[in-house]
């Protein structure tokens, strides 16, 4: 829908629009907690109840008319082009992992510690393999099996373990090109991936550089590391699709083509190495995008939940609320920050939480003539934060499970507590937005 259409039809700014937004808290959050099970409530089931609601509060308008606006929005141009990558995106990380990518990414990275530096080189481990593959729940069910096996023989905290490898894990997440988060937010904000990786790099370096000295502090000798499989040149060569798509999206390759390519050439791999025949390639892609299903669900509904609160006035209210409490552009991005971080507060997810939030973050922008490439970083890195800290969040419930099943008792509290990464990552996104907001040329107040 172009802006002089939306303008035409969009009604006049109120909080009431806003509405389903709360409604969408109290049956998601609010059932969750009911249940004890923060995942027991589908979130694709809480965005239909909202955008019923929506739906209704339009009395103005006929039901086939709110109909077509839902329909309309879900297929936004944005959407539709995230939902594309989000596709691809899963379909090159099954077939990678199919072929033992992961696998020799976790051994490789192993050879690579120094036995006196567990703490640390986990966190490495984990960053270095989030980084590849793209997703932080991936990198936590690889790594935390091992490093509850290493536990007792290096006669280290678990929770210190734990939190170095969810910590690493957020690193990718918020950094990776194939990343869920990476993707939502560049789409959002209009802005290609190599510029929001570089303009993140200035946040998630410094911080990963500062709990990498804290865990080389606080961690002990290992005892016994344990027999490693030895390196071979198939380890190397099963990493080579990882190590391309990085590289082709960072000298600026088209995301879609490079992981096309990326997918083409971990199958080619797997099937020259016996990893696996055409067929179970195949299958392997296909599962992949399979997986992706409730992620697809999710974007669109919001996009269309989201387009009809902005017909109904809700955005247009927020924005001119945003507007009042904001003072230029610094103010914007602390705005911004503090918007996704509420919503993943509330959805447990950062990926939905910058769906939701990123088109909201864009006209904040544009309104206060802040840099896209900024923004785009902030809203990845404020997500991340709040989803790495988060008891009741994907990441620290996998860890903890695989915990249980080792029989060891930790309690997610005093995980919290060991996750240095997210806190120092928060740390440096408010220094990013306070001193160098302030050299900022392509961001001046409107």
């Amino acid at each position: 829908m172009n802006e002089t259409h939306r303008e035409k039809n969009e009604n006049a700014p109120r909080l009431s629009a806003l509405f389903p937004f709360a409604v969408f808290v109290v049956f998601y959050v609010g059932l969750s907690l009911w249940s004890g099970n923060f995942y027991s409530v589908p979130m694709p089931v809480a965005f239909l109840v909202a955008s019923a609601t929506a739906l209704l509060l339009d009395r103005r308008s006929g039901t086939a008319e709110k109909t077509e606006l839902f329909a309309r929005s879900m297929g936004d141009i944005n959407i539709m082009l995230m939902c594309m990558i989000f596709i691809l995106a899963g379909a090159f990380a099954a077939t990678a992992k199919a072929m033992g990518a992961v696998d020799s990414t976790v051994l490789l990275a192993r050879h690579l510690i120094p036995g006196n530096f567990l703490l640390a080189g986990f966190f490495l481990m984990s960053c270095f393999i989030s980084l590849a593959v793209g997703t932080s729940c991936g990198t936590i069910a690889a790594l935390t099996p091992i490093a509850a096996g290493l536990v007792k023989a290096a006669g280290i905290s678990p929770v210190m373990m734990f939190g170095a490898v969810i910590g690493g894990a957020m690193f990718g997440d918020n950094m990776s090109m194939i990343s869920d988060t990476t993707i939502a937010a560049t789409r959002t904000q209009g802005v290609a991936m190599r510029d929001k990786f570089l303009m993140n790099l200035k946040i998630a370096l410094p911080a990963a550089a500062v709990t990498f000295v804290l865990y080389c502090v606080v961690g002990r000798t290992v005892a016994a590391a344990g027999p490693l499989a030895p390196v071979e040149a198939k380890h190397f060569l099963a990493v080579t699709p990882y190590v391309i798509v990085l590289v082709g999206a960072l000298i600026g390759l088209d995301v879609m083509t490079l992981l096309f390519l990326g997918t083409a050439l971990a199958a080619v791999i797997g099937i020259l190495s016996g990893s696996f025949t055409g067929m179970e390639a195949l299958a392997a892609a296909g599962k992949g995008t399979l997986n992706m299903s409730e992620t697809l669900i999710v974007a669109i509904l919001a996009g269309g939940l989201l387009g009809v609160i902005r017909h109904n006035g809700g955005i247009g209210y927020l924005l001119r609320r945003v507007e009042r409490t904001v003072s230029g552009p610094r103010g914007c991005e602390l705005g911004i920050t503090f918007l996704v971080g509420m919503v993943n507060l509330f959805t447990a997810n950062n990926t939905v939480a910058i769906v939701i939030a990123g088109p909201i973050a864009r006209e904040l922008a544009q309104k206060f003539r802040c840099d896209p490439r900024r923004i785009a970083g902030i809203l990845d890195t404020a997500s991340c934060v709040v989803q790495g800290i988060i008891p009741y969040g994907a990441q620290i419930l996998i860890a903890l499970g695989i915990a249980r099943d080792a029989n060891i008792g930790i309690s997610s509290l005093r995980l919290v507590g060991s996750l240095y990464y997210p806190i120092c990552l928060g740390v440096f996104l408010l220094l990013f937005i306070l001193i160098s907001g302030k050299g900022n040329e392509r961001c001046q107040a409107a």
